[in-house]
Parts: structure tokens; C-alpha cells; sequence
């Protein structure tokens, strides 16, 4: 292909015309001859996370993994154009205020929470500061007080609900159904989480209905499990039944472990604490959820107000049994449950 002054041979150019020209090509040789990143620079989002877990902790590869998947596909690669600030609360629940001033000190573009108190904390701390708040597994925020309605919230907190309050219910007949003589069933649940107060009373209503009597067990710390183990076990109950949280769910091997060893079966939310050894869990797909997350992040970054974006419900749900628990506990699983589950862990 002929060069530009080539092509243009024969023309009379004015000394003028000329210069300019001259400084054209110079300015775009030196265009040329930079790195791409300073020719278009690259934007990176920061992300603020408040979790009492560690970052990309490997208990929760699964969910983890779908959470990157899902923000790959929508363009955003981690150290690229997204970085994550993140923030553990090591299981103690006061300590999110000082973890949520920290994060919007930091200028994060999204506050992104896993649990009530850690999101009343960034709600708090944002008040007079328009950061949006993305809430991942949201057990009850309209009577938390996080959102006006799910389809509307109204502030700057969305994200995703969890229906666990209603899940409560779900769960108890599962394990009467397995334990049909159940009649005391012990009730581990973190009081400070105020979430979790909706589902310990439709827990309650569905425990009357069933003839089952309840005793509950509040445990707000890591360091409170172990007296309750004691309690309980001298208490002996018919069952366990442990109210889905992020202290519970962080605790899961230790509770999985407890139970068994006091011969209690034991019912619990997520699927992986039936896989630490729970015998049966009830609850959403949070593989699921986590990549849903990412269309979340995306909309957010993007300008979308949180007001306006509605919690979202969960669409799948999972029921798994260990049947390697049930034989430790002697336990003869109908075939009727056997057919319900969803999963059936030998």
C-alpha cells in the first residue's frame, strides 16, 4: 500500500498545511508507540466485603466459584477491572461498624454483605454517603428494617432473599417425618442476628402445630458453642435443629460433629452442612445465588439504584440427606425421603 505522501504526489500542500501534517504523523506515531493500558485506561471498581469468614475461603469453593464464573461473564476479571476489599468480622458481630466505616473511608464503589448485622452496619454507616449495598442471602430485610418492600426497597440496600423464615417450617416436617417420634427438639440459633427472630417464631408456630416442644439455645460468639454443646447434651433432646446463619453455617463441623456424637439427628439449612456431616439440610441453591450475584454487581456498577432494584427470591432449593449420618445414628431413612431428596450423600 502506497505511504500518504505517496499517494499524494503531484499535490501542491501549503507550508502550513504541511507543518500541521508533519505534526499529525509525529502525534500519532507517539500514540502508537505507547502501552496499551495508558492509550485507554481501565477503570477498576473496588469492592468492599464484610463476611466473619476468610476471602475465598475453601469451605465455600462451590459458591465461590459460581460467583467468579457469573462476574466473568458479564466482563468483570478480579485484579483486572475489580477488586475486592475484604473485611472479617472473625464471627463477632459488634465489630462490623468499625468494618463498615472502614470500607466507605476506603471509597469502595459497592458494600457487598452476607449477613443482618454486618448489613444494618454499612446501611448505618452510609447514611449520608450514596454507596450501594449488595445483600447476598437476606433472611428478612423488610422486617429488619433494610428495605421498604422486596420489589421496591427503597434505600440503598438490595440483593438476595433467602425465604428462610418461611423455610423453617419446611424443615421441621422433614425431620418429624423422619424422626416421627420426635416430641423435644433443641434449637441452636445466634440471637444477635435480629433476622433470625421471624424464623425462630414460625419455627415455634410449627412446632405447635407438630406436638413438638422447643428449647432454645442462643449462641452469639465462637466461643459460646461449646457450653451449649454441654447444655444440650444434658438436656437430651429428640433432635437438633439449627437455625441457618453465617455463625452457624461458619461452625457447621463442630455442630455436625456434636450431634452425632450425642446421637441427635440433626436438620440444618444449607447443603454444606450436610456435608460436614448434618444429616439432612433444607434450604436455597447458594451456588445459585452467588452467581446471581454477580448480574447484581453488574447493574449497580452501572448506575442502577438499589431503590429500584428489587430483592430477588430464590427459585431453586435443595434437600439433601447423609446417609452415612443417618447409619451412624441408626437411623432407618423412608423411602418416601429418599425420593423427596434432592441429593443423597453415601
Amino acid at each position: 500500500m502506497p505511504s500518504f505522501f505517496g499517494k499524494y504526489a503531484g499535490y501542491a500542500f501549503s507550508p502550513l498545511a504541511v507543518a500541521r501534517l508533519a505534526t499529525t504523523v509525529v502525534l500519532l506515531s507517539v500514540v502508537s508507540s505507547l502501552p496499551a493500558e495508558a492509550q485507554s485506561a481501565v477503570r477498576v471498581y473496588r469492592i468492599g466485603v464484610m463476611a466473619d469468614t476468610r476471602y475465598r475461603d475453601p469451605q465455600y469453593q462451590r459458591s465461590s466459584d459460581a460467583f467468579f464464573d457469573g462476574l466473568r461473564e458479564f466482563g468483570y476479571i478480579e485484579g483486572q477491572n475489580i477488586q475486592f476489599e475484604w473485611r472479617n468480622s472473625e464471627g463477632h458481630a459488634e465489630r462490623y461498624p468499625e468494618l463498615a466505616a472502614e470500607l466507605v473511608s476506603l471509597k469502595v464503589d459497592l458494600i457487598m454483605v452476607m449477613t443482618t448485622p454486618a448489613a444494618l452496619a454499612a446501611k448505618a454507616a452510609t447514611n449520608t454517603i450514596p454507596i450501594p449495598i449488595l445483600f447476598v442471602g437476606a433472611h428478612d430485610p423488610v422486617g429488619t428494617g433494610l428495605a421498604t418492600s422486596l420489589a421496591r426497597p427503597g434505600g440503598n440496600v438490595t440483593g438476595l432473599a433467602t425465604l428462610f423464615p418461611e423455610l423453617s417450617t419446611k424443615r421441621l416436617e422433614l425431620l418429624k417425618e423422619l424422626v416421627p417420634r420426635m416430641s423435644h427438639v433443641a434449637v441452636l440459633w445466634n440471637g444477635a442476628n435480629p433476622a433470625n427472630s421471624l424464623a425462630l417464631r414460625q419455627t415455634e408456630d410449627a412446632a405447635r402445630q407438630l406436638g413438638i416442644a422447643l428449647r432454645i439455645h442462643d449462641v452469639r460468639a465462637p466461643e459460646e458453642f461449646e457450653p451449649r454443646f454441654v447444655t444440650i447434651a444434658q438436656q437430651r433432646p429428640d433432635a437438633l435443629f439449627v437455625l441457618g446463619d453465617s455463625l452457624t453455617l461458619q461452625r457447621r463441623y463442630d455442630i455436625a460433629r456434636f450431634a452425632l456424637q450425642a446421637r441427635l439427628p440433626s436438620s440444618f439449612e444449607s447443603k454444606e452442612s450436610a456435608a460436614a456431616g448434618g444429616l439432612m439440610s433444607y434450604g436455597p441453591s447458594y451456588p445459585d445465588m452467588w452467581r446471581r450475584a454477580a448480574f447484581y454487581i453488574d447493574r449497580l456498577l452501572k448506575g442502577v439504584k438499589p431503590a429500584e432494584l428489587p430483592f430477588e427470591q430464590p427459585s431453586k432449593f435443595q434437600f439433601v440427606i447423609n446417609m452415612k449420618t443417618a447409619r451412624g445414628l441408626g437411623l432407618t431413612v423412608p423411602q418416601s425421603l429418599l425420593l423427596q431428596a434432592d441429593e443423597v450423600i453415601r
